[in-house]
């Protein structure tokens, strides 16, 4: 019999559907892409096909927006949002608007038009998480933004227009709501017990087992226990720690490891499936002046993670008309088979 699961981080339900249960290879999945080698504009050797790079990772002698790069970040090219100016917040009538201010990069993550993050030595997924934490950190210096976001989409069914191996970060003027909820849940949860809502779903699923995908002395990876897509996994350290562009360089390695580790486990499972990875990280503290009581306790009640949500089923009407998603693996079903996948 199905049942409803319910996440008290995100203040959702869950219906899981185990009676329609797949297995990974009778899920249907298309992962291409649009565009292919002959006219890709982030490989290398097609720097003048991008804006100029704002950080790079290129050894010397190398040219700024030449070749001989191994990970670029650039603007994109056509922005969700613009660099340059104010929000200038005000209201129309019971409307509020402001001005489309924000910033939107492109991080390249390798010269090599194939190599997605699964398939690249540790070595170098080390240098994409290195440039990732740096572009965090430094926009969230913009006391415009109070919000960075960094995500990346792998497939044509997740959202990706270009086939080359890249993420992206896009930071805003305002809070999103999938993050302000969660600030409110975190926040209600450490006022009435003093204790971090996610550390506390962490020890819980540490506890259990029956969920972890990965496990090491600094990350682990499990299925949520509400699950909204089969596979859904998360990644988070093991240690509390709110801001993601603080991330200790010396857990750089164990990070690039563990995140290395769950791609592989899903792709050879699910077969080059489709997914989204976003990051959910604190707000901009540097934003003066704080009007949420989210800031009081945050950075005592947060605990920065990595959402992979791979793309094997639809949202339809039933999912627009409730907010209910239907998962139709259990999460514990879906945990197990991605930690067998190499044994």
């Amino acid at each position: 019999m199905s049942e409803l699961r319910h996440d008290p981080l995100n203040k959702r339900w869950v219906i899981i559907a185990s009676e329609r249960a797949e297995r990974p290879q009778e899920f249907v999945v298309d992962g291409s892409t649009t565009n292919g080698l002959e006219d890709c504009p982030f490989c290398e050797g097609n720097e003048d096909a991008t804006p100029p790079e704002i950080a790079v990772r290129r050894p010397p002698p190398g040219l700024p927006n030449g070749p001989g790069w191994r990970v670029r970040v650039v603007p994109n090219r056509y922005p969700a949002l613009a660099i340059e100016g104010l929000p200038e917040r005000r209201g129309v009538g019971l409307y509020d608007r402001m001005r489309g201010i924000g910033a939107h990069e492109v991080i390249i993550e390798t010269p090599e038009h194939a190599l997605e993050i699964s398939r690249q030595p540790v070595a170098h997924v080390e240098e994409v998480v290195s440039v990732w934490k740096e572009r965090v950190a430094d926009l969230m210096r913009d006391r415009r933004f109070k919000y960075v976001l960094l995500f990346k989409n792998e497939g044509a069914l997740a959202g990706a227009s270009l086939a080359h191996p890249h993420s992206q970060i896009v930071a805003t003027p305002v809070t999103p709501r999938e993050i302000a909820v969660q600030l409110e849940a975190s926040y209600t949860h450490f006022r009435a017990k003093e204790r971090c809502l996610f550390t506390d779903l962490l020890d819980q699923e540490i506890a259990e087992g029956h969920r972890i995908v990965h496990e090491s002395d600094e990350f682990v990876a499990f299925c949520p226990y509400a699950s909204r897509f089969p596979f859904e996994t998360v990644l988070a350290p093991r240690r509390q720690t709110h801001d993601f562009g603080r991330l200790d360089p010396k857990l750089v390695p164990g990070f690039s490891r563990a995140l290395k580790d769950v791609l592989s486990r899903l792709r050879a499972l699910l077969r080059d499936c489709p997914y989204n990875l976003v990051l959910h990280t604190a707000p901009n503290a540097h934003v003066e002046p704080h009007r949420s009581h989210w800031f009081e306790t945050l950075p005592h009640d947060w605990h920065w993670y990595l959402a992979i949500l791979p793309r094997l089923t639809r949202v339809a009407g039933f999912e627009w008309g409730t907010g209910f998603h239907i998962n139709p693996t259990p999460p514990e079903e879906a945990a197990r088979l991605l930690r067998e996948v190499f044994s």
